[in-house]
Order: C-alpha cells, then structure tokens, then sequence
C-alpha cells in the first residue's frame, strides 16, 4: 500500500486535498482525522504538518508527500522534488529599512530574521555572505523595529505588509515555491504505485490547463483551422454528412480558448464549442 503525506492545514491543505479529489482519491471528511484509507487505490494517507512532511518522507516511513518547496530546502532533508503541483505559489524576498541595503551583496556583517533559517543560510553561504541568520516563527516584519535584526527574509505576495512596516523589497527574490510531490531521495524512480499516483495527478493539472474544442470548417479552410488548433500530438478530423465540411476536435489550452474561438469564426469555422476535461492521460 503506497503511504502518502498531506498537508493537514495552511495554505497547502485545501487545494492538495481537492487535487487529490479530482485524481480519483478518498480524502477525509472531517479535519480531525489524521490518517484515512482509500483501500480502492491502494493507497494510505497521513495528515501532518506541512513543515514535517519532507522530514517523514526522507525517513523512509511514507513513500511520498505534498509539501512546498521551500518547507522542503529549509528542512534540509534527504527528499527531492519530482513533481511541481503549480498551487500555494509564492516568492520568498529580503527586505529592510530603506538605504540600508540594495541586494544581497550588502548584507555582510548583518543580521538576517527569518522563519526559514535554512533557505536563508544556503541563499547567503551560496553568494559567499557572512551574516548572522536569527529564527523566527512568525511575524518577523517586526524584528527589524525591535532591533532584533537588521534584515528580514519572508514569503512575499503583495508587499503591503512590508511598506505597512516601512520596510522595502531588496535584491532579486531568493526563491520561487510552490506546492510539489516530494519522495526520499535515491528511492526507486520507477516504482510502478509511484509511477501510477504521478500520472493521475498529471492528468488533473493538464485536464485543469486545457479545454476539448470542436468545431466545423470547410475543407479549403482546414489547414488555417488546423494551425490555430494543432493539439498535443494532432487534431482528430472527421468528414460531415454534407459535402465539404468537416469537425475538428483538438484539445486547447484554456486561457486561450476564447481568442481561438475568435479566430477560428473569422475564417469561416462554426458550432464552435468547448468543454472541460475532467482527467486524462498523455
């Protein structure tokens, strides 16, 4: 039975639940509980802390986890990444007092708050800073204020709550996250209950990125048609019952559905429909 880690609650919790949903999964039904079993897939999921995630997984304890990319480098366990979920985005920044600093390069000699010591220690030894890195749990914003540090490190969305602390953003970000399957590193790339989770999950973000689109078209008009709708391998191409027409049925990519639906009227094309795609497989 393939043993699986969830996100228990944040940020990540939700929409890994609702992603797992659409693969086909049993989810729970109720926050309190922390383990459930979905014996139809084989599969045993375990609700825990986002933060302690990738530490079960390197254990060797559950096969793979939902977790985000930056709780997985600032753990500094012995798990990788091997598939980007594309939810929980978010970009992680330093910042600090106006003039104190203008990117990374100034920070020697300074003291760095953060609620992620080990992204920020491997950011600064990487560029060959010497600074100090200060641990935070939460709301470090406030650290520089309290003479606690003279630069922050933080998860940055808007910004606002930066300028609301009279705090600017400096130097390029230190590192894009976003929701990512996870496993111990130098497990079995192949292993068939792995291989069989990955593609359902794949299947639901290509089903949640593209759109099934048919259409009718004149014959002489196809090879236009066909440039605008190419599809992932090819277009299916059917004839119609009257002569000189025919359907085309090509899976589009959704935000720019509407846009082709457009060009494809103004070359003659009609019945123009989309509809969503719930799974596949590529």
């Amino acid at each position: 039975m393939l043993r699986i880690a969830v996100p228990n609650k944040g940020s990540l919790s939700g929409p890994a639940a609702e992603m797992l949903h659409e693969a086909g999964y049993q989810q729970r039904r109720e926050s309190k509980e922390l383990r459930i079993v979905d014996p139809e897939n084989d599969v045993e999921f375990f609700y825990l802390r986002p933060r302690d995630i990738a530490i079960y997984v390197s254990s060797g304890q559950l096969d793979i986890g939902i977790t985000g990319r930056d709780l997985l480098i600032d753990s500094g366990a012995n798990a990788e990444e091997i598939l980007p979920l594309g939810f929980a985005r978010s970009t992680f920044r330093y910042a600090t007092k106006p003039g104190t600093a203008g990117g990374v390069g100034d920070l020697n000699g300074m003291t760095v708050a953060t609620s992620y010591e080990g992204i920020v220690a491997k950011h600064l030894a990487d560029n060959g800073i010497d600074a100090s890195v200060v641990h935070l749990d939460g709301a470090v914003e406030t650290a520089i204020e309290l003479g606690v540090a003279e630069v922050i490190a933080d998860v940055v969305e808007t910004g606002t709550s930066l300028r609301n602390a009279g705090l600017e953003i400096i130097g390029e970000p230190i590192m894009k996250s976003e929701a990512v399957v996870i496993r111990r590193t130098g497990a079995d790339p192949e292993e068939p209950k792995v291989q069989q989770f990955l593609r359902r999950l794949q299947g639901v973000l290509v089903a949640r990125t593209y759109v099934m689109m048919d259409y009718d078209c004149r014959v002489e008009q196809l090879e236009k048609a066909v440039a605008l709708t190419p599809g992932l391998e090819s277009p299916t191409v059917s004839p119609l019952h009257n002569e000189g027409w025919v359907a085309v049925r090509a899976m589009v990519p959704a935000k720019e559905a509407q846009r082709i639906m457009d060009d494809l009227y103004e070359i003659g094309a009609r019945a123009i429909l989309t509809t969503a795609i719930h799974a596949c497989r590529l």
